[in-house]
């Protein structure tokens, strides 16, 4: 019996370590992965002048869900002459993609820098230039004075596959060159205010100090850049965004050049076709991009395009939501030729259209939104919009809330998307023509008084004119 039991046990344990070893070979290693690509991941630091500027991870009252762009918290600043206010913190990652010193990493992590650092998995420091950034793919390349730098191989992202597994390097809360590991959750994904990206979504933990680091496939090849987080306490929970590696070399290309980035532009706005709307166009299925506006004398006009056209495909590609359109039409070199597919009222068609450059102002690529459109100043570098009524009550207040805010006065002042500006100038702003007139008539190089209400607190803060 005691003989019988002991075989019992010896059988157990031969099946449970087989079990254990195959379990144990179905999951990847990423230590080769990691010994090879990290050496091109760095750190990234900046100084700035004024070190009461608002941050942009303050968000408005009353939005539970938002996404985030991550930044890193500030480390101890350096040895400085008395008298400078300037202060050294660590806010991303980046990596290296040349090895005469090109570095890629997020706009938002070097916006308003006046000296941007690189560190190196290897201690060594340099300080790098501003080649270029892009705010609407929220991209920056940098370039440091070296040679025979460590590099990254770049993939292709648009084989990546749904649920390949990926790995992300990065400097989360300034713990230099962590790793982390997950899935990736989705691809093509749109998120609030962003019409250029089609974002990897993963489950890959990031968090503050990750912006700009890379994601890599189990080739050890580069297929995204972090870049956003959705969260309702401001960590990491389980969805994070990467820009497409396929999007942000594009860019790269054009910011060589030129230093900036052109967009293509169709000159449509256009909204989701839902399952009512399918139904009285005669579609079959709720699919493609509702033209509700062309612009006069635009590509779209150019070519034929008509209000209540649905287009269903671009460049043979499918367009199955309104959000596809906006990342296949900036993509295109302005002045090159698309095909799109459309449906006119029950009847397929194909037209030709010679793809026009994204203006500086007025209408985008395409829109997602209702005909409010935010109104731009791009004087002071803000798009603002008008106060709803609930708002209104919400904040007991009149005035525009901002909703965009690229480089330029407003950024300078410390101005964040959710705002509200009340006054300027001691002029009370109840509505965008009262913004758009006292904004006109604003002296060049003059600085004025701000009252702003953020999170129904209201503060005054200094606006600098620029020229």
């Amino acid at each position: 019996m005691r003989r019988l039991s002991y075989s019992f046990i010896s059988i157990y344990f031969v099946f449970f370590s087989l079990f254990t070893s195959i379990s144990h070979a179905q999951l990847p290693d990423f230590t080769d992965l990691v010994e090879d690509a990290g050496p091109a991941v760095v750190n990234i630091s900046t100084t700035q002048k004024h070190q009461g500027r608002l941050g942009n991870m303050d968000v408005p009252q009353g939005v539970p869900d938002i996404f985030r762009h991550f930044f890193g918290v500030p480390q101890t600043p350096r040895s400085q002459p008395r008298g400078q206010d300037q202060q050294r913190a660590s806010l991303g990652s980046g990596f290296i993609v040349s090895r005469d010193g090109y570095i890629l990493t997020n706009n938002h992590v070097i916006e308003g820098a006046d000296q941007i650092f690189v560190r190196l998995n290897d201690r060594r420091e340099f300080e790098a230039r501003l080649i270029g950034s892009d705010a609407s793919s929220d991209l920056a390349l940098l370039k440091v004075e070296a040679s025979g730098l460590p590099i990254v191989e770049t993939g292709n992202s648009e084989k990546l596959k749904v649920g390949e597994w990926v790995v992300a390097i990065g400097s989360p809360f300034g713990f230099d060159y962590s790793v982390t590991a997950g899935i990736v959750s989705a691809k093509g994904r749109s998120l609030p205010n962003e019409n250029y990206v089609p974002f990897i979504q993963t489950d890959v933990a990031i968090n503050p100090g990750n912006s700009g680091g890379p994601l890599f496939n189990l080739e050890g090849e580069v297929v995204g850049i972090n870049s956003q987080i959705y969260t309702r306490s401001g960590g990491f929970m389980g969805l994070s965004f990467a820009i497409p590696i396929n999007v942000a070399m594009e860019v790269v290309e054009q910011l060589k050049e030129s230093g900036s980035v052109s967009r293509g532009w169709l000159g449509v706005a256009i909204q989701e076709v839902d399952k009512e709307l399918a139904e009285s166009f005669g579609l079959k299925k709720a699919s493609g991009a509702l033209v509700s506006q062309v612009v006069q004398h635009g590509p779209a006009a150019d070519a034929g395009i008509q209000n209540g056209d649905i287009i269903t495909a671009f460049n043979n590609k499918a367009v199955v939501l309104s959000s596809d359109l906006p990342h296949l039409v900036g993509r295109v070199r302005p002045g090159n030729k698309a095909t799109l597919s459309i449906i006119r009222y029950g009847k397929a068609k194909n037209l030709t259209v010679k793809i026009g450059e994204l203006p500086t102002q007025g209408t985008a690529v395409a829109s997602n939104k209702p005909s409010f459109q935010p109104s731009a100043s791009n004087r002071l570098g803000l798009e603002v919009t008008q106060l709803t009524l609930t708002q209104k009550k919400q904040w007991d207040t009149e005035g525009v809330m901002v909703s965009r805010v690229s480089q330029g006065s407003g950024a300078n002042a410390g101005l964040v998307t959710g705002d509200v500006v009340t006054m300027i100038n001691g002029k009370i702003i109840r509505d965008i023509d009262d913004f758009q007139k006292v904004v006109k008539n604003l002296r060049s190089g003059s600085v004025v008084p701000m009252r702003i209400v953020r999170r129904g607190q209201p503060m005054f803060i200094p606006l600098r004119v620029k020229d």
